[in-house]
C-alpha cells in the first residue's frame, strides 16, 4: 500500500507539538510493516533543511488566485528518517523559519497543499490513500474530489485525522478563489458558518476520520469549537484511532540525550542520577519530589492556572517538593513562571522556551509529571513519562482519560483529578507527596507504567484498518 501523508509538521524536520511527533513517527512504523509511506511538508528553513542532502524531485506550477506561482518539490534521498520525505518549496511564503503564526498564514498552507495536489496529479500512477492531517491539509479532500483540474484523484480515497480541533483554518468567502477551478454546486462542502472551514471541508469530504484517541472522538460531538453538530451528522465515519510513541526514540536505556541510562531493573537509581543532575543544573533539591511541566504555555493545557497552584502547594506542603517549568506560550503566563524563580529559590525553577534535549533530561529525572489540560486530544506527554518511570499527574479528559489509570484503581500507576482548577491541582500534588514517602509502592509504580505498550505496531494495524475500509 502506498500512503501519502500531508502535514505542516513532522519531527525532527519541523516541530511545534504532539502533531510533528506524529507524523515523523507513523509513516516509519508503516514502512516497517511493509508498506510506502511517504510525508509531504513545507520546506521551512529549519537546521534539518540545512544539515540533510537534498534533490529536486519535481518543479511545477499553479496559481492561488490571480497569484501564479512556481513551486519546487524536493527529496531527501538517504531515507535517514524511514520513509521518504518531500518538501514543498514556495519563494515568498513558506520560506520562513517558523512554522506557524504569520499573517498570510492561510496564503501559506492553501498555495502548500494545491502545490500538493498537483504534484501528486501529474503522477504516472495513483497512491493508495491520501492521510491528510490536521486544518493546514484539510481542502485536498475536497479539491480531490472537485477541483476539475485534480480529476484523476477523485477515486484515490483520502483519509483525515485530526490532532486538534480547536485550530480550523477559517477563511472568508472571498478567499475562494484561492481555491483552483472548483464545481460551485459543491459550495457546502467548504461552508460552515457561512465561512470557508478546512477542516470542516475536511471532516465532509474525507473518506475517513480519524481522531488522536477514542475518548476525544466522543468528546467532539460536544465540544469542538462551533464543529459539533458536524462531528454528530458524521459519526458513522469517524474513528478514534490512540497515538503511540516511537520507542527507539524514546527509551531511556539507550535515549541519546540522557546522562544515566536505565531500565525497569534499575528505574529508581537511574532515575536518582539523572534526578540529581537536573536538581543540580537548575538549583533545586534532590531529595525532595520533583514535579515538572512540559509543553505549550497556552489556555489549552491550563498553564494559566499552574503558577497559583504551584504556589499554593509549595505553601500547603510546607515546600516539601521542587517544580521545574519548560514552556513557552502566553507572554503572562511565561512572566509569572520567571518572577517565581527568585522568590522560590531552591524549590522553583523554569525555562522558558522548547529545548528537545532539555526535555528528554526533565522525563528521565522528574518524579511526576503535571497535564492540567483542559484539552488534550491525545497527548504524548504522559506516555513519555510513563516510559521514563515518571508519575502522570492528569486532569481526566481526551487521551489522558485513555491512558493514564489513577493509583487508587485496581493496577493503577498515576494521579487524575476532574477539574482544571487551582484546587484539583493542589489537591493531587498533595496526593503525589504522600505516595513519594512509600518508596516500595513508588517502585512498583514506576515498573508497572514502564512495562505498558504504547508503541505504534499495533497502532499501525488499526489505520491500515480504516484505510483498506476506505479503499473498500
Amino acid at each position: 500500500m502506498e500512503i501519502i501523508h500531508v502535514s505542516a509538521e513532522c519531527y525532527p524536520v519541523a516541530k511545534a507539538g504532539g502533531l510533528g511527533d506524529v507524523v515523523g513517527a507513523l509513516p516509519k512504523y508503516q514502512c516497517k510493516a511493509g508498506h510506502i509511506a511517504k510525508v509531504v511538508m513545507p520546506m521551512y528553513r529549519t537546521r534539518f533543511l540545512y544539515d540533510s542532502e537534498w534533490t529536486v524531485d519535481f518543479k511545477g506550477s499553479a496559481n492561488l488566485g490571480s497569484w501564479f506561482f512556481d513551486y519546487t518539490i524536493i527529496k531527501e534521498p538517504t531515507n535517514k528518517l524511514g520513509f521518504d520525505l518531500f518538501l514543498v518549496d514556495i519563494n515568498g511564503l513558506l520560506d520562513r523559519q517558523k512554522i506557524y503564526g504569520y499573517d498570510d498564514d492561510t496564503e501559506r498552507f492553501t498555495a502548500f497543499q494545491i502545490a500538493v495536489v498537483s504534484w501528486i496529479s501529474s503522477w504516472e500512477h495513483r497512491p493508495d490513500v491520501v492521510h491528510c492531517h490536521d486544518h493546514h491539509a484539510g481542502l485536498i479532500p475536497f479539491m480531490m474530489q472537485y477541483c476539475y483540474d485534480f480529476s484523476s484523484l477523485a477515486n484515490v480515497p483520502s483519509i483525515l485525522t485530526i490532532h486538534n480541533a480547536q485550530y480550523q483554518g477559517w477563511m472568508g468567502w472571498d478567499k475562494s478563489r484561492y481555491i483552483p477551478r472548483w464545481d460551485l454546486w459543491k459550495r457546502g462542502m467548504l461552508d460552515w458558518a457561512e465561512n470557508i472551514n478546512p477542516l470542516a471541508s475536511g471532516v465532509k469530504c474525507a473518506a475517513r476520520v480519524t481522531t488522536v484517541s477514542n475518548s476525544y472522538m466522543n468528546e467532539l460531538s460536544v465540544s469542538s469549537n462551533g464543529l459539533e453538530k458536524l462531528f454528530q451528522m458524521e459519526r458513522g465515519k469517524c474513528v478514534g484511532i490512540l497515538n503511540g510513541i516511537d520507542n527507539e526514540v524514546w527509551d531511556p536505556a539507550t535515549d541519546k540525550y540522557l546522562p544515566h541510562h536505565f531500565s525497569t531493573k534499575n528505574v529508581t537509581k537511574g532515575k536518582q542520577k539523572n534526578k540529581e543532575e537536573l536538581c543540580k543544573q537548575f538549583g533545586l533539591d534532590a531529595t525532595k519530589p520533583l514535579f515538572v511541566f512540559i509543553g505549550r504555555l497556552v489556555g489549552e493545557k491550563a498553564a494559566d492556572i499552574l503558577p497559583e497552584a504551584i504556589r499554593s502547594a509549595i505553601h500547603h506542603t510546607q515546600a516539601q517538593a521542587c517544580f521545574l517549568v519548560l514552556g513557552s506560550g502566553e507572554t503572562q503566563v511565561e512572566w509569572q513562571f520567571q518572577q517565581m524563580v527568585e522568590p522560590y529559590k531552591g524549590i522553583f525553577n523554569c525555562s522558558i522556551g522548547y529545548d528537545e534535549t532539555l526535555s528528554h533530561k526533565m522525563y528521565a529525572g522528574a518524579d511526576f509529571l503535571l497535564m492540567p489540560s483542559r484539552v488534550e486530544p491525545c497527548g504524548l506527554n504522559q506516555m513519555y513519562a510513563m516510559r521514563y518511570g515518571t508519575v502522570p499527574v492528569v486532569r481526566s479528559t481526551g487521551g489522558l482519560q485513555d491512558t493514564v489509570t489513577d493509583m487508587g484503581d485496581t493496577d493503577g500507576f498515576g494521579i487524575r483529578f476532574n477539574n482544571a482548577t487551582v484546587s484539583d491541582v493542589e489537591y493531587s500534588i498533595g496526593r503525589a507527596v504522600t505516595v513519594f514517602k512509600d518508596a516500595a509502592q513508588m517502585e512498583k509504580m514506576r515498573r508497572h507504567m514502564m512495562q505498558i505498550d504504547h508503541s505504534w505496531e499495533s497502532t499501525v494495524n488499526e489505520y491500515l484498518g480504516v484505510y483498506e475500509s476506505a479503499m473498500g
